[in-house]
């Protein structure tokens, strides 16, 4: 997709807010015949084959418009573009009190952006679609408008690189594929990439992620990834992304093959991690920020963890295991441990397809959200909000902690079924170190979904890449 600021050329776009007034003969045509009257997503499309063409693209309420909005009625216009074959367009944005001119082109070009993803390098048949040139403009002059555009693409193109490692099959993308990957696309963007493979893990004493990873023949790779670019400043962000690139479930085996054809998606965390550190490396931002992902496979054979095994741990706690299948807290726990005590970051976030309980609880709208400190998590909530990514606090107090109690070691790998989402996040909280503020980010339902959302595909969505960069971008 193109992008020209300032330049008009093409079919005309014009964007209409509900119940306001126009002088507009197409928009009194289409409102005598009910055909159009600015409703959000609207569209109204006049492409008459030798005469004026016009597209009337409905905003809703003015005073209801948010940037999500906006990221909605673009990703409709494209698709309307592509299916009427109009591949040039320009549109005048309108100033707005509710959206700062910005954000509302940000908005807009994220949501084109959108309508141009897909996943289709297994189909014989693929064919290219047709590239859409928008020109855009805006009622508010903007003097920096060729940068914001560019830097929607940039967020675009990490939020997509997000979602075609967590497509990507577990056939091609294995711990040691997915360490090359990384290695090979941040390095060269500056960013000081370590991959450990099996034995330099045992030597780090990686006890957690190994165990999880004994029953594959492809063994477990550990990803530090650190991107250093503001040296007078003392703050260290860490990022740890689960990065189980396919979970059978191991001996607590998936009571399904329809719940194991999309395991290939249990990197989701580190999809969105290794995404996001492309991006601020792209964009360049006075940031410091360590990424960690473990990554392993979750199989079954002769040497695979057991339940009933007790097992260590990188931070010297043991843990019963009673459900192979909860698997991805455990190789977190050696990983958040890494980046608190040994990388020694500041603040640290973890993000994991963690929890069928979060589907339960929150569908595939929200992420679910667990924090030992109120403070990070509402600058994290508010960095969400502003990317259109959902993200639900859980509550988290010592009546959910005392249900990852073992009689038998010090942390047992379920607290049961009951707030299963939430022990699950406090199981990980036992592993960080000194105090440091921490979010875990629950992901199992926003990182890949059964079926498309708005615009948001069915599959992988790059979910919270957008969110860390609004929450690194300050």
């Amino acid at each position: 997709m193109k992008f020209f600021t300032n330049k008009q050329a093409g079919v005309k776009v014009t964007p209409i807010f509900e119940n306001e007034a126009y002088e507009s003969k197409l928009l009194e045509y289409t409102k005598e015949r009910e055909l159009f009257s600015g409703k959000l997503n609207e569209v109204y499309a006049n492409l008459p084959f030798n005469g004026e063409k016009e597209i009337l693209l409905g905003l809703g309420k003015k005073e209801e418009l948010v940037e999500d909005k906006v990221r909605e009625v673009f990703f409709k216009l494209v698709k309307v573009l592509e299916s009427n074959k109009e591949l040039e367009v320009f549109v005048t944005l309108p100033k707005v009190e509710s959206v700062s001119t910005e954000k509302l082109v940000n908005a807009a070009v994220e949501g084109a952006l959108h309508a141009t993803y897909k996943f289709d390098k297994y189909k014989s048949d693929r064919k290219e679609s047709p590239e859409v040139t928008i020109n855009l403009s805006t009622e508010e002059n903007l003097e920096n408008l060729e940068e914001v555009v560019n830097e929607a693409r940039d967020i675009m193109s990490g939020v997509f690189f997000s979602r075609d490692l967590v497509n990507e099959r577990a056939e091609y993308l294995y711990p040691e594929t997915l360490a090359n990957i990384a290695s090979k696309e941040l390095s060269a963007l500056g960013v000081e990439v370590e991959v450990y493979d099996e034995k330099q893990c045992e030597e780090l004493g990686l006890k957690g992620l190994l165990a999880v990873g004994r029953g594959s023949d492809r063994k477990p790779r550990f990803i530090v990834m650190k991107y250093l670019n503001n040296p007078e400043e003392s703050e260290v962000v860490g990022l740890v992304g689960k990065g189980v690139t396919y979970d059978s479930g191991g001996y607590s085996i998936k009571p399904t093959a329809n719940s194991m054809d999309i395991m290939h998606c249990d990197m989701g965390g580190a999809g969105t991690v290794i995404g996001t550190m492309k991006l601020v490396a792209t964009r360049k931002l006075k940031t410091n920020v360590i990424a960690v992902v473990g990554a392993c496979e979750n199989m079954i054979a002769g040497g695979s963890y057991k339940p009933g095994d007790v097992i260590s741990t990188l931070s010297g706690k043991t843990v019963e295991v009673l459900n192979t299948d909860a698997e991805g807290r455990i190789t977190l726990a050696d990983s958040v441990y890494y980046a608190t005590e040994k990388l020694k970051v500041s603040k640290v976030i973890d993000l994991a397809t963690l929890t069928g309980a979060c589907l339960v609880a929150l569908g595939e709208f929200y992420t679910g959200a667990v924090t030992n400190n109120q403070e990070f998590y509402n600058e994290l909530s508010k960095a969400a909000k502003e990317a259109g990514e959902r993200v639900w606090q859980m509550p988290a107090d010592d009546s959910f902690r005392e249900l990852n109690k073992s009689s038998i070691a010090d942390v047992k790998n379920t607290g049961g079924r009951l707030g299963g989402t939430i022990t699950a996040g406090l199981f990980i909280e036992n592993f960080v170190a000194n105090n440091v503020p921490w979010i875990h980010l629950d992901i199992a339902g926003t990182a890949y979904l059964s079926k498309a959302e708005k615009y948001l595909p069915k599959g992988a969505t790059g979910v919270h890449v957008k969110t860390l960069y609004n929450l690194l971008n300050k």
